[in-house]
């Protein structure tokens, strides 16, 4: 429901709060560029200002001045009205009083679209929708960072959805504030709030009198320029008119003979209000404050392009689920984690199953579990995905702290199904964490927590039947994947290692393909990938896509795995059986949780076989040269040292900084976990000084590798437990 309120305001008033916020972000440029410009007075009362500009101008009329502190004094001359700036210490004009006709045109642009009322109308609607999309907004910030406590907590996804997100981070609070105030304002201008003051003054009647000097008046000795609003001179005609002060306390009349106070009236609390959140709103008299609200509107046109892109891309990956009953409403509540979208299809087969056996089901993200909401469910149903080693994936984080703080709803039952590959360490571990979590809570479980392995349809079905016995009805789940969208890649050049020692192994370099645009503009696919990313790879006679980590990235040129022959391998087989010019058909999964990153921190590189294939391609990438240090196991240095000479290479210019190397079919074998012991001190030292820790390759390595690392960490009081939890040591298992 929050997207749903996010998304169409930001749809049907798009055009409208583009103008409204580019408008704004330009007049937010004007108080700042009349501040630096203005001649700021010393401790100076309206006295002696009014003086030194009466002895220049006697026919002075008022003197204006701006929260900026610009001083303007109106007069007469020969029947003609004149103005200009003036200088405070003298008294003499310094510039001329003329609006700048750009800024009139911007601001009329701004608070009414160059209309009259029915622009200030329209204009007030666009401040409406402002304020609606910032606060869903900040709700979905506030889901997706896992809660308002994790409102700054990195990042992970496609760049437009990480940029959209960041960007909302930063002015989520400048459009609050500025649609609030522009809502208080045109309230304001259209007479909607009791802005008179508080106590009316009554008309002021002078002594008939006339004579006294400006400067000899108490009450403007009293006032400093810095509080004046504006002085309004009498009629010298009218011995019966008044001095006329404004300042930031209130309004009063001076008798122009004795100097003596009139009448005061302060303003009402309404009227402080509304000047205090006019200076927010404009930056007039808070110029920084202005140039900072500026800068956040212009996060309103990059989240608009940002928010396209990411509605654009999504379509394909989150299919639409018709007939979704309102959460108060439904009987079977459905949530899901995901994030990719591909198990959004499977929740979708299993929405339109349910609802065709006559159940009133609700599907949502797992993010916005909301027990209260659920007023009719009988029972809930959780299909969630795992993300990297365990994680929540995208659309499901915080749940399981929402899940830890609310108390089981009693007529309520519920089943968890995990996706993922069986090939991870952490297989559906996330799914299993949620089942055990609920049950511990003391959640009634309607089925016990099940498994499916690689999308299998096979597995779903059989889950599917168990959930329908439970439920006391017949539940067949016919679900067929959406299989992605693949290109052919063309293999340009191969290097073949390892026959010598019986684990042939091929490093294949495939052309780069030319992407959609769309592909290119949302960043996604063979648009923008990294080392580390996959390569999934349908094999001929399966749907089932195989997936292999890149050694490459987009600005590389070229595509690049690392593929070792297995006995009966269908994937490998295939792809060994390619000769240059030779196409297979591929498509590119973004993984960001084994990603190097940008920053300097150095990089401990641990791998053996064919895990060197993306730990490569992050010393390729290396241009920065951030310290990185690579162990890397094999058999024989003669037969499947992979990048051997392009390692010496990346040494030489500085990318790779060590290079450290385990061979197990040698006279003196060793493995990369005994290598690790050996240089011991100096890892313990690198990680003590905040280094990450990348693994990558088989199974059995990664757990030797674990455990060197437990023994050579010890006495630092460190873990890899605790260097996962904080995202520096992360591994490529399969």
């Amino acid at each position: 429901m929050i997207r749903v309120v996010h998304r169409w305001p930001g749809l049907l008033a798009g055009l409208l709060l583009l103008v409204l916020s580019l408008s704004g972000a330009l007049l937010s440029l004007f108080p700042a560029i009349e501040r630096l410009s203005s001649v700021q007075p010393a401790a100076l009362s309206t006295a002696e200002l009014a003086e030194r500009i009466q002895a220049v101008h006697p026919e002075v009329e008022q003197i204006r001045r701006r929260p900026s502190g610009r001083i303007t004094a109106y007069w007469s001359e020969n029947g003609v009205a004149r103005a200009a700036v003036m200088d405070p210490a003298s008294g003499r004009e310094i510039a001329s009083a003329d609006p700048n006709p750009f800024e009139r045109w911007l601001t009329r642009l701004h608070r009414s679209l160059l209309f009259d009322d029915a622009g200030r109308i329209l204009t007030a609607v666009g401040a409406a929708a402002m304020l609606v999309l910032a606060v869903s907004g900040a709700v979905l910030v506030a889901r997706r960072a896992g809660g308002w406590r994790r409102w700054l907590s990195p990042l992970r996804g496609p760049f437009a959805a990480r940029l959209h997100v960041e960007i909302a981070r930063i002015a989520v609070a400048g459009l609050l504030l500025s649609s609030a105030t522009a809502l208080w304002m045109s309230a304001s201008s259209f007479d909607l709030l009791p802005d008179g003051p508080s106590s009316p003054a009554t008309e002021a009647e002078g002594s008939g009198r006339t004579g006294m000097p400006v400067a000899d008046m108490d009450m403007l000795k009293r006032t400093p320029v810095s509080e004046l609003r504006s002085l309004s001179f009498p009629d010298p005609a009218d011995a019966a008119d008044v001095f006329t002060l404004k300042t930031d306390r209130g309004i009063g009349h001076l008798d122009q003979a004795t100097g003596a106070l009139l009448t005061w009236s302060e303003p009402s609390a309404w009227q402080r209000v509304s000047a205090t959140l006019y200076m927010l709103h404009t930056g007039r008299g808070a110029a920084a404050l202005g140039l900072i609200l500026g800068f956040m509107a212009l996060g309103v046109p990059a989240m608009a392009g940002t928010g396209f892109v990411l509605w654009f891309a999504g379509r394909p990956a989150r299919p639409r689920i018709r007939g979704n009953v309102a959460a108060g409403r439904a009987e079977t509540i459905l949530l899901v984690g995901s994030e990719g979208g591909s198990t959004w299809g499977f929740a979708a087969t299993l929405h339109a199953a349910l609802s065709a056996s006559g159940q009133a089901v609700h599907a949502a993200p797992m993010s916005s579990f909301e027990p209260a909401r659920y007023r009719q469910a009988r029972r809930i149903l959780i299909l969630t995905a795992t993300y990297g080693d365990g994680d929540a994936p995208a659309s499901a984080r915080g749940f399981l702290d929402r899940l830890k703080s609310v108390p089981a709803a009693a007529p309520v039952a519920l089943a968890v199904l995990g996706f993922g590959d069986r090939s991870f360490p952490g297989y559906c571990a996330f799914g299993r964490a949620v089942a055990e979590t609920a049950e511990a809570r003391g959640w009634c479980m309607l089925v016990p927590f099940m498994a499916v392995n690689r999308q299998s349809p096979q597995d779903f079905a059989r889950w599917g039947r168990s959930l329908g016995a439970a439920m006391g009805m017949t539940l067949d789940l016919v679900h067929h994947p959406v299989l992605p969208a693949v290109f052919p890649l063309r293999l340009v050049s191969r290097r073949d290692h390892g026959a010598e020692v019986q684990a042939p192994t091929a490093i294949l370099r495939f052309a780069l393909p030319t992407p959609p645009f769309w592909l290119r503009l949302t960043g996604r696919g063979f648009g923008r990938f990294v080392a580390g990313d996959l390569l999934g790879v349908l094999p001929e006679g399966s749907a089932v896509p195989r997936f292999y980590s890149l050694a490459s990235g987009c600005r590389d040129g070229f595509i690049e795995i690392v593929v070792r022959k297995h006995p009966a391998g269908l994937c490998s087989g295939q792809l060994f059986e390619l000769q240059p010019g030779d196409t297979v058909n591929a498509f590119m999964r973004q993984n960001p949780g084994f990603h190097a990153g940008r920053d300097t921190a150095p990089l401990i590189l641990i791998g053996a076989g064919t895990g060197i294939g993306p730990l490569a391609g992050f010393i390729r990438a290396n241009a920065r040269r951030r310290p990185i240090r690579l162990f890397f196991g094999m058999r024989h240095p003669d037969s499947d040292f992979l990048y051997g000479e392009e390692l010496k290479g990346w040494r030489r210019s500085g990318q790779l900084q060590r290079l450290a190397t385990a061979c197990s079919r040698t006279q003196q074998p060793s493995y990369v976990q005994d290598v690790l012991r050996e240089e011991g001190a100096e890892i313990a030292r690198m990680v003590r000084e905040g280094a990450r820790v990348m693994v990558c390759g088989g199974r059995d390595m990664a757990a030797g590798v674990s455990e060197a690392l437990a023994d050579i960490l010890a006495p630092t009081g460190l873990t890899p437990a605790r260097l996962r939890a904080e995202g520096r040591y992360v591994e490529d298992v399969f």
